[in-house]
C-alpha cells in the first residue's frame, strides 16, 4: 500500500481568539496505529506531504486515518476521522479524493470478533413440568484492539434482552491478551414452565422467541478509571428456530448510535490519494511462460516490439508498469540491456541536446526507479549526515529579500546557505566509489548514446548522465529527505525552504557545463547572484571529474570495509536480558540501530554508547514471538549466539518491516538455525513444546530464507502476478494495439484513421503482432488457476467461520 501526499482542509476551528491547531495525522489498521506525520503548527488546512508505503501483514476491516490537534498537557483531541472499507479501497486507489472528516466516537471504535454457541435445553422440574433454557458458551476473541499501546484487559457481558426483560451476566477478566480464551457457559431461563405434554420440547414458542436477543458486550478493564467499549453483537433467539444449536463467529459491532450522532458541525476534510493493490500469488510454475516472454525484451529488435515495452505501452499511468518490471528485470540482471534499448529509442525523437532525457518516458521512469531501488543505501552514506544536520539546525538560509523575516541578515543566509551546498557538494563528489554499479553500468550507455547522437556536442556526453543523477537523484532526495527513508518525517516550512534552495543549487552546479555559460538557467534574480558564488572553474573540474568516474567501466573496489552501512533505526521496547541475579525481566524503551555491521539499542536516540551490541555475523535467526508468551502483540524474537533478544515493536508494520531487514542482513551467516521455538523460555521450559533445557533443539522450522542482497529484495512471483493483473486490466487497448498492427501490416498507404493507433509506438507490425498474441495466449492460460481460486475462496469460507465472521461485508 502505497499513501502519498495528503492535507486537511476547514478543520474546526477553536472557540476563542486563538483559532488555529497544532495538528497532525495517523493511519490505522483498524485501531492499529501504524503511521504517525510530523505535527504542522498553527493551521486550520494543515499540508502534511508525507508518502508511506507498507506492506500489510494482517487481515483488517478498515483503514482509517484519524485528524488530531496537539495538546502538551492534556490527551490530543481526535477531530475526525476517514474509515475506509477494505472492500472499497480499490474504488479509491490511484485517485485524489476529499474525504469529509467523520466525527470520532469512543461507541464506534471497535475490531475483532467473538466466538460464540447458543443451544436450547429442556429441564423437567420435579413436579413433572417443563422448562426450557438458552445455553450461552462464550469461547473466544481474536484481534481485539491495543489499549494505549497494549494489549487489553477484557471481559464479556452477556445479556438475555426482551420488551421486559434484561438480564446480564459477566465472564472473569483476561489480563493482557487481544484473543482472549473466555469459555464460559451462561444459562438464562426461555419459556415459562409448562406441562411436559405439550409441544416438542423444543418448540418455543413463536412470541417469545421473535423478541428475544442474546447481547455481548465487550469491555477492557479500567481498574481504576472508566471501563473502555470493545464493542457488541446481538443475535436474535430465533436463530435456534430450526436447531437446537448455533455456533458462528460474529465480528464485533458498534453501538447503535456509534455512527449515527445528530447533526454535527463541518469537521473539515481530508485529502487522500491511496494506492492499493491486492494479489493472489500462484506457484512458481504458473509464471514461467510470462516470466520467460518479459526477460527476453532487451534481445527483442526493435525493443518497442517487446512484452516489457507493450506493457508500458499498455498503462495509463506508466508508473503502474514500471514499479514491477524494473524490479523483475533487476533479478535476472536484463535491467542495464533494456533500459540501453529504451532510452536509444527516446534518443532517436530528441532534436535538441538541451532537452536530452528530460520527459517522462517509459526510459526515463525505469531509470528513477531503478536509482531508488539500488540507489538508497548510496544516498543514506552519501546525504543523511548532511541533511540530518541540516534539519536538526535552525539556520536560516532564506536569500529572497521578500521572503526574509524581520531581524534576518541577508549576508548571514548566504553564508550559512553556502556552507550547506559546500558541504553536500563536496560530499557527493567524493562517493563515485559507492555508487551501484547498476548505476554505473547505465550511465556508462546513456553517455555513449548521447555522443554518438550528438557528436557535435563536447557537452552532451556528460548532461545524459547529470540529468539523472544529479537532477532526478541527488536534487529530488535533498528537497524531499523523507521519501527516500533519510529522514523519518516530512521538514518543518523553514527547513523545507532551505533544501529547496540547497537542492536548487546542486542541481544546476551539476548540470555539467552551465557554469561556464554566462547566463545563468535560474529565473529568481537573487538565485544568479548567489550562483556566482560557484562560477568557478574548479567545481566545472570537480563535476566532470565525478561524471567521468560514475560512468566507467572500470572495477570499483568494494567499500564495504570503510564504513557501515545504516539500514534502520526506531524506537521499540526490549525485555530486559537478565544477566544478572538480581536484574529485573522486564521491558524497557530503548532506541534501536540496525547497520550492516551490527545490531545495538541504547537509552536515547542519537547516543554513541551502546547499551546492548549484537554484531550481524552472530546471528542465527529472526522470527516472530507468539503472543502468548508474554501476552504482547507484534513481538519478534532476535536469536543470536548468547540468550534470545526479545523485542516489541509499536505495530504489526514495524514489526514486519524489523523482522524483513533482519533476516536480510544476515542471510549468509553461517550456522543459521533450521528450527527455532515460537515462545519464550520461561519458569525453567519452552512454553511452545515444554522441554526443559534452554539449548533444547527449535519445535518449529524457521520461515524461508529471503534473498541475500540487502539492496534488492525482489519477491519475483509476486512482480509477475502484478504484470499478469495489468495486463488483465488492459485487454481491450491490447486488442486495439493487435488490430492497429493488422491494419499497418495490411495497409501500407498513408494513415486515414490515425487515432486508432496513433497512440501506439508499433515500429515493427508484424513482430508487435506476435508478441501481443502470444501475450494474450499467455494470460488466458493464467486465467484459470485465478478462477480456480476465486471459486474456492467464495465457497472453502463458511459463513459464520472465523475466516468469514457474520457482520462482515462485502
Amino acid at each position: 500500500m502505497f499513501l502519498p501526499k495528503s492535507e486537511a482542509k476547514n478543520l474546526l476551528p477553536y472557540l476563542g481568539p486563538n483559532k488555529m491547531r497544532d495538528c497532525f495525522c495517523t493511519i490505522n489498521l483498524d485501531q492499529e496505529e501504524v503511521y504517525r506525520t510530523q505535527v504542522v503548527e498553527k493551521s486550520l488546512s494543515p499540508f502534511f506531504s508525507e508518502e508511506f508505503y507498507f506492506e500489510i501483514p494482517r487481515t483488517f476491516q478498515y483503514l482509517s486515518f484519524y485528524v488530531y490537534d496537539k495538546n502538551v498537557l492534556q490527551r490530543d483531541l481526535r477531530i475526525g476521522k476517514v474509515a475506509i472499507k477494505k472492500e472499497d479501497l480499490c474504488n479509491h486507489s490511484g485517485k485524489e479524493t476529499w474525504f469529509s472528516l467523520q466525527p470520532v466516537d469512543s461507541n464506534s471504535e471497535v475490531q475483532g470478533k467473538v466466538h460464540l454457541e447458543l443451544k436450547l435445553n429442556e429441564l423437567i422440574t420435579e413436579n413433572g413440568t417443563v422448562c426450557q433454557q438458552l445455553l450461552v458458551h462464550i469461547k473466544a476473541c481474536h484481534g481485539l484492539p491495543l489499549i494505549n499501546g497494549q494489549s487489553c484487559d477484557p471481559y464479556a457481558t452477556v445479556s438475555l434482552v426482551g420488551p421486559s426483560r434484561n438480564d446480564q451476566k459477566k465472564t472473569k477478566v483476561k489480563k493482557k491478551t487481544s484473543n482472549p480464551q473466555f469459555n464460559e457457559i451462561f444459562y438464562f431461563e426461555v419459556t415459562r414452565s409448562s406441562s411436559y405434554t405439550r409441544k416438542s420440547q423444543f418448540q418455543v414458542e413463536e412470541e417469545d422467541i421473535e423478541k428475544l436477543e442474546i447481547r455481548i458486550d465487550l469491555w477492557n478493564n479500567g481498574n481504576l478509571v472508566q471501563d473502555i467499549f470493545l464493542g457488541e453483537i446481538k443475535v436474535p433467539v430465533n436463530v435456534l428456530r430450526n436447531d437446537s444449536s448455533h455456533q458462528a463467529w460474529y465480528l464485533l459491532q458498534p453501538r447503535d448510535n456509534g455512527n449515527k450522532s445528530s447533526k454535527t458541525d463541518d469537521l473539515g476534510s481530508l485529502r487522500l490519494n491511496i494506492c492499493y493493490t491486492e494479489d493472489y500469488v500462484l506457484p512458481s510454475e504458473y509464471y514461467g511462460p510470462l516470466k520467460t516472454l518479459l526477460l527476453k525484451s532487451p534481445d527483442v529488435q526493435p525493443v518497442s516490439a517487446s512484452a516489457a515495452y507493450i506493457l508500458g505501452e499498455m498503462c495509463r499511468d506508466k508508473n503502474d508498469a514500471v514499479l514491477p518490471l524494473v524490479r523483475l528485470l533487476l533479478h535476472h540482471d536484463k535491467l542495464v540491456p533494456f533500459a540501453t534499448a529504451v532510452a536509444e529509442l527516446d534518443l532517436k525523437d530528441t532534436q535538441d541536446a538541451n532537452t536530452i532525457f528530460r520527459g517522462n518516458s517509459l526510459a526515463t521512469r525505469c531509470l528513477d526507479e531503478m536509482m531508488k531501488i539500488v540507489g538508497g543505501h548510496y544516498l543514506k552514506v552519501t546525504l543523511k549526515p548532511i541533511l540530518d544536520e541540516i534539519c536538526e539546525s535552525s539556520k536560516s538560509c532564506e536569500i529572497d529579500p521578500i521572503k526574509l523575516k524581520e531581524g534576518d541578515n541577508v549576508e548571514n543566509n548566504k553564508e550559512n546557505l553556502r556552507y550547506y551546498v559546500d558541504k553536500l557538494f563536496s560530499t557527493i563528489i567524493k562517493s563515485s566509489m559507492s555508487c551501484p554499479t547498476v548505476m554505473c553500468d547505465i550511465f556508462y550507455s546513456l553517455r555513449q548514446m548521447a555522443a554518438q547522437r550528438f557528436p557535435n556536442d563536447p557537452h552532451v556526453q556528460y548532461s545524459a548522465v547529470s540529468s539523472f543523477v544529479f537532477l532526478r537523484f541527488f536534487a529530488v532526495a535533498v528537497v524531499s529527505p523523507h521519501t527516500f527513508h533519510l529522514r523519518p518525517h516530512h521538514p518543518d516550512a523553514q527547513t523545507v525552504r532551505t533544501l529547496t534552495l540547497i537542492s536548487k543549487t546542486i542541481q544546476t552546479l551539476g548540470s555539467w557545463g552551465s557554469l561556464s555559460k554566462s547566463k545563468s538557467s535560474f529565473k529568481e534574480t537573487f538565485m544568479c547572484e548567489f550562483f556566482k558564488m560557484f562560477q568557478e572553474e574548479g567545481y566545472i573540474i570537480a563535476v566532470k571529474k565525478f561524471l567521468d568516474e560514475i560512468s566507467s567501466t572500470e572495477t570499483k573496489e568494494s567499500s564495504g570495509t570503510s564504513e557501515p552501512v545504516h539500514l534502520k533505526e526506531g524506537e521499540m521496547y526490549k525485555r530486559a536480558q537478565g544477566r544478572t541475579r538480581i536484574g529485573k525481566k522486564n521491558f524497557k524503551k530503548r532506541w534501536f540501530c540496525l547497520t550492516s555491521r551490527e545490531l545495538t539499542y541504547h537509552k536515547q536516540p542519537g547516543r554513541k554508547d551502546a547499551i546492548y551490541t549484537i554484531p550481524v555475523k552472530n546471528i542465527l535467526a529472526v522470527e516472530k514471538l507468539e503472543e502468548s508468551s508474554f501476552n504482547k502483540k507484534n513481538m519478534f524474537q532476535v536469536i543470536h549466539t548468547e540468550k534470545p533478544l526479545y523485542v516489541q515493536a509499536n505495530n504489526c508494520v514495524e514489526a514486519n518491516e524489523w523482522i524483513d531487514v533482519l533476516c536480510r542482513v544476515s542471510r549468509c551467516n553461517q550456522n543459521r538455525l533450521s528450527f527455532y521455538h515460537p515462545s519464550a523460555y520461561l519458569n525453567g521450559s519452552w512454553l511452545c513444546c515444554q522441554e526443559t533445557s534452554e539449548s533444547a533443539l527449535g519445535c518449529k522450522p524457521c520461515t524461508a530464507g529471503v534473498p541475500a542482497d540487502i539492496q534488492i529484495d525482489i519477491d519475483e512471483d509476486r512482480e509477475t502476478e502484478r504484470i499478469y493483473s495489468l495486463f488483465t486490466l488492459s485487454l481491450l487497448k491490447l486488442q486495439k494495439m493487435e488490430e492497429a498492427c493488422g491494419t499497418i501490416a495490411v495497409y501500407q498507404g498513408p494513415q486515414k484513421e490515425p487515432d486508432d493507433y496513433s497512440n501506439f509506438v508499433i515500429e515493427d507490425s508484424v513482430t508487435t503482432f506476435k508478441t501481443i498474441q502470444q501475450i494474450k495466449s499467455i494470460i488466458e492460460k493464467l486465467d484459470e488457476p485465478h478462477e480456480k481460486y476465486r471459486k474456492k475462496r467464495s465457497s472453502s469460507a463458511k459463513y459464520g467461520s472465523k475466516e468469514n465472521p457474520i457482520g462482515k461485508t462485502s
